[in-house]
């Protein structure tokens, strides 16, 4: 996959939301960790993986994978702001987790990255968010696409006054 392209869009995207909320000179890196903490929890809660005491299913695929790339939106936002705007995609092999140990591994690094935000704890970290896509069923190609709708959604969203 083409993660080059994709930090560009996020980019741009990052620019134009700080542009629009005069934030050009803020450091927003904690507000984004928050953010892809509070993305990964929507996630965790559109699969149910954790919803022992509950009979409903989980949501259509087609949700998961959206708020899925919502969590890559931010997981980009966190690397771009330091200055980590790249990601080698590697041959990802079968990862024999549970959705739940993989949530767990990925909001651990999530916070170590945010205590030391390092490009070794950021590949990781998007290593990890890649790893938890590929247990919840999806594709470099979905995600690239529905990355690819979302992102124009959030153009509307702030053209909108979101």
């Amino acid at each position: 996959m083409d993660w080059q392209a994709l930090f560009n869009m996020q980019k741009q995207l990052d620019s134009y939301i700080e542009e629009n909320h005069g934030l050009e000179k803020a450091d927003l890196f904690d507000k984004k960790i928050l953010a892809l903490l509070v993305e990964l929890g929507e996630l965790a809660n559109e699969t149910r993986c954790f919803k022992f005491w509950s009979k409903k299913p989980r949501n259509k695929q087609s949700v998961i994978l959206e708020e899925y790339v919502d969590v890559i939106h931010f997981l980009m936002s966190v690397g771009i702001n330091k200055g980590y705007d790249s990601f080698e995609s590697t041959n990802n092999q079968h990862i024999n987790r549970s959705e739940i140990d993989q949530f767990q591994i990925v909001y651990e690094q999530t916070i170590m990255y945010k205590n030391e935000p390092n490009k070794a704890k950021y590949e990781e970290l998007f290593s990890s968010c890649i790893d938890l896509g590929n247990i919840l069923g999806f594709s470099e190609e979905d995600i690239q696409r529905a990355y690819l709708e979302k992102n124009e959604i959030n153009y509307k969203r702030q053209n909108q006054g979101y």
